[in-house]
């Protein structure tokens, strides 16, 4: 493949992490993926009041350009229900392009490196753990900006995040149900016959 580009992912509405997983598998169709990280739960910065972000990085192998892959990001957030209505708002989903190998982009709309990656931990942490050795397009290695980002609260988060968990009773219980309801069954039989 062509260059090697890392996409920064968060989402705080909705389900989170069904977000995550979606655009993760639709990044496939945009190269080839060769890193991701793991799901970290972490404090907004800037904006409105808002609840918690899940985030993550996936890097890609990619013949696609950086304005073609940004459009297709913005595609996909569209996709997830993502609407532009409050800068720095809540969001199904939030694609950013981190990095696109170590080309250097100033244009209308895109900025590559992306403008905060050094100054986000819920950047940098999924970053450097996705594309471990990532540097900027002037060498400097990203983890070198840790700990400048230390204070920022970042923490690994399951995969099942969202999803509907069972209390740790629940088969004891569905047993029982299933345990009397056979014996409610045997009695009504030996009733009948």
């Amino acid at each position: 493949m062509g260059v090697t580009a890392a996409i920064g992912l968060g989402s705080n509405l909705g389900e989170r992490g069904r977000h995550l997983e979606s655009a993760t598998k639709q990044l496939e169709s945009l190269g080839s993926i060769v890193g991701t990280s793991s799901w970290y739960e972490t404090a907004p910065i800037g904006g409105p009041e808002q609840g918690p972000y899940l985030n993550a990085v996936v890097v890609i192998d990619t013949d696609v350009g950086p304005r073609a892959l940004l459009e297709a990001l913005l595609e996909i957030e569209r996709g997830e229900g993502r609407e532009r209505r409050v800068r720095w708002g809540p969001r199904s989903l939030d694609l950013d392009l981190l990095l696109y190998g170590d080309v250097v982009i100033k244009e209308s709309g895109l900025t590559v490196p992306h403008p905060e990656i050094t100054r986000r931990r819920f950047v940098l942490v999924p970053l450097v753990e996705a594309w471990p050795g990532v540097a900027l397009p002037d060498g400097t290695p990203l983890d070198t900006f840790l700990p400048a980002v230390a204070d920022q609260q970042v923490d690994r988060a399951t995969r099942h995040v969202d999803s509907v968990e069972f209390p740790s009773w629940a088969p004891a219980a569905l047993f029982l149900v299933v345990g009397m309801g056979s014996v409610a069954l045997w009695w009504a039989l030996g009733w009948i016959l």
